[in-house]
C-alpha cells in the first residue's frame, strides 16, 4: 500500500479497488505515510500556510428540506434570522480590519433574497475592498443569477456535490431535489469563471465505502479549486437525529487522499472537525488541509446558524480568536496567512 501511496504522490491515478483498500486499512503505519505524503504535497504547493477565510452566515433560511441539516425548512425550531446589507458590510469592516482578506457569505437557499439584493451586496462588497476575494456559498441557482453575481465581483462559489451515486444522494435529499442538476450547476460555474468548490460528507447515512470512492473519483476529474470534506454529525431536528457521527479517522483518510489526487487545492479544515475533536482541526491541517474558515457573523445569530449538533463557533473558530489560531498552528509547524490565498494553476 505504500507503493500506491509513493504513485499518488508522483501524480498517478488508483484503481477503485485501490483507493478502497486505503480507506478500509486498518494499518497505523499506512495511516501515518498517507498522512506524511498528503502533508508533503500540501506544503510542496503552499509552503506551511494555512489561508484564512472569514466566514459571513447572512441567512439560516432555507426552502430546501435535506434530511441531515438542521436548517431544514420542516424544522419549526430553528429562529430563523437575515442579516441586513448593513450587518453584512459591518462583518466585512470587521474582517478586514482583523486583516482577513477573503469573505465567505453562506447561507440557505433561501429564495426571499432576491437576486438583484444579493448582486447589490456583492457591489457594495466589491467596491469597498477591491483587492478581496469573494466567496459564495448560496445553493442552487439559475445560470443568469450565477453570471449576475460573478460579474458584481464575486470571484469563488462553494456547492458541495454530496453524492456522486444519484441513489445515495435520493436517500439524504427530499425528491424536490435533482441530483442531475446539482452536478449541472458545478460544471456551469466553473464555464462562467468562478474558482469553484464541490466536496461531501463522510459518513452520512446510506453511505457506504464504495460511494467514498465514487465520490473522490469524481473531484479527481473535476477538478474543483476547493474541496470540501466534512464529518456527518446529525442535528436533532431532522430524521437522523439518532444516526452516528461520521468518523473523524475515516474523514482525515478521506482528506488525504483527496489532497495527493487534487494536489493544489484548497482545502478546509471543517468546523466539524473541530466539533467531534479539540484536536481535529489540526488534525486536518497534518493531514493535508490548507484552509480555515472563522467565524465572522454577528455573535448573537451564531447559534442560530446550527447545521449540526454542537457545532463550534466561538474560541480559535471565531474571527475574535485569530491569535489562539495562529498559536495553535505554530505548535505544529504552521503560519496563518490572511492573504487571499487563491488557487494557483
Amino acid at each position: 500500500m505504500k507503493i500506491w501511496i509513493n504513485a499518488l504522490e508522483q501524480g498517478q491515478k488508483l484503481s477503485s479497488l485501490q483507493y478502497k483498500s486505503l480507506l478500509q486499512s486498518r494499518d497505523a503505519d499506512i495511516t501515518e505515510h498517507l498522512t506524511q505524503s498528503a502533508a508533503r504535497v500540501a506544503t510542496s504547493n503552499f509552503e506551511h500556510k494555512i489561508f484564512v477565510r472569514g466566514l459571513i452566515e447572512i441567512s439560516n433560511d432555507c426552502t430546501n428540506n435535506c434530511y441531515y441539516c438542521g436548517i431544514r425548512c420542516s424544522n419549526r425550531e430553528v429562529q430563523r434570522y437575515s442579516l441586513s446589507m448593513e450587518q453584512i458590510l459591518e462583518c466585512c469592516r470587521v474582517g478586514h480590519e482583523c486583516g482577513i482578506r477573503t469573505f465567505v457569505l453562506q447561507s440557505g437557499e433561501n429564495r426571499r433574497l432576491s437576486i438583484d439584493w444579493l448582486v447589490d451586496v456583492v457591489s457594495q462588497i466589491r467596491h469597498l475592498y477591491p483587492q478581496n476575494a469573494i466567496t459564495l456559498s448560496l445553493g442552487e441557482m439559475s445560470e443568469e443569477s450565477y453570471r449576475r453575481l460573478y460579474e458584481a465581483g464575486a470571484n469563488r462559489y462553494l456547492l458541495r456535490h454530496e453524492a456522486i451515486n444519484p441513489e445515495l444522494y435520493a436517500k439524504i435529499h427530499p425528491r424536490s431535489m435533482s441530483h442531475s442538476h446539482r452536478i449541472e450547476s458545478l460544471f456551469k460555474l466553473k464555464e462562467i469563471g468562478y474558482q469553484t468548490g464541490s466536496g461531501f460528507m463522510v459518513g452520512v447515512p446510506h453511505q457506504r465505502i464504495d460511494d467514498i470512492v465514487e465520490d473522490i473519483e469524481f473531484l479527481a476529474q473535476f477538478q474543483p479549486q476547493m474541496i470540501g470534506i466534512g464529518p456527518f454529525i446529525p442535528h436533532a431536528q431532522t430524521p437522523f437525529s439518532e444516526m452516528g457521527a461520521g468518523d473523524i479517522d475515516l474523514t482525515l483518510k478521506v482528506i488525504s487522499l483527496v489532497r495527493l489526487m487534487n494536489p493544489k487545492a484548497l482545502i478546509p479544515s471543517t468546523t466539524a472537525l473541530a466539533t467531534l475533536s479539540p484536536e481535529g482541526r489540526n488534525l486536518g491541517i497534518l493531514a493535508g488541509a490548507n484552509v480555515v474558515m472563522p467565524n465572522l457573523s454577528p455573535l448573537e445569530i451564531r447559534s442560530h446558524y446550527a447545521l449540526y449538533n454542537n457545532k463550534t463557533y466561538s474560541g480559535a473558530e471565531s474571527a475574535e480568536g485569530l491569535r489562539l489560531l495562529a498559536s495553535e498552528f505554530n505548535n505544529i509547524g504552521y503560519t496563518l496567512s490572511l492573504d487571499r490565498g487563491d488557487y494557483k494553476e
